[in-house]
């Protein structure tokens, strides 16, 4: 069981984030910065997680002593390309038509600001999408909303439990926070 020794406030307004720390029994508050999420060129994908989850992190500034700040971003790469958060539905549509019957990669970064020390650590599962009909991923942008989702999809949405036929790594990593990984590093913290 995690002690809540030091408050702890979750950078990000994602409900994903925010339910999972509830169903790890996390107390915590969201506290929000603007953060600019462009990066340097020639990163790795992973590189860029940990990238922009060290510069939401490092928004914080002011932290009071004792208090953990968490951060994450969440990458979906195909062949090592980048498929961000689409821009309109017509987007939405070329990025699942790109990752049909495919496997790609979920990574999510987080970072753990305490007392000014930055732990940065990051996760990869692989996912594999059966091969989508175009009504089908129609149905899909029209009936969910994968505007805010980083690869157009949501793995715990209909998209998820139709169409993902297999998974190597963390569930919890593919809804945007790598739980198990997570819950030990706060534990290190908390000691």
């Amino acid at each position: 069981m995690l002690k809540n020794t030091s408050p702890i406030i979750l950078a990000s307004k994602s409900p994903r984030r925010q339910e999972l720390l509830h169903l790890m029994g996390i107390d915590f508050k969201v506290v929000l910065r603007d953060v600019d999420e462009s990066y340097p060129a020639g990163l790795s994908p992973s590189e860029i997680a940990v990238y922009i989850a060290e510069k939401k992190a490092k928004a914080f500034d002011e932290v009071i002593d004792n208090e953990i700040v968490i951060t994450a971003d969440t990458i979906v790469s195909l062949d090592g390309k980048i498929l961000g958060k689409p821009q309109d539905d017509a987007h939405a549509f070329e990025i699942l038509s790109d990752l049909s019957g495919k496997r790609h990669e979920v990574i999510t970064a987080v970072s753990l600001l305490k007392n000014h020390k930055l732990i940065s650590f990051y996760e990869i599962s692989e996912v594999f999408f059966k091969t989508l009909s175009a009504e089908q991923i129609k149905h899909y942008i029209s009936t969910y909303s994968p505007m805010d989702k980083a690869g157009a999809y949501g793995i715990q949405e209909w998209i998820g439990l139709v169409a993902v036929e297999k998974i190597n790594g963390s569930y919890s990593n593919i809804v945007g926070l790598p739980t198990q990984r997570l819950y030990e590093e706060l534990c290190k913290l908390m000691d």
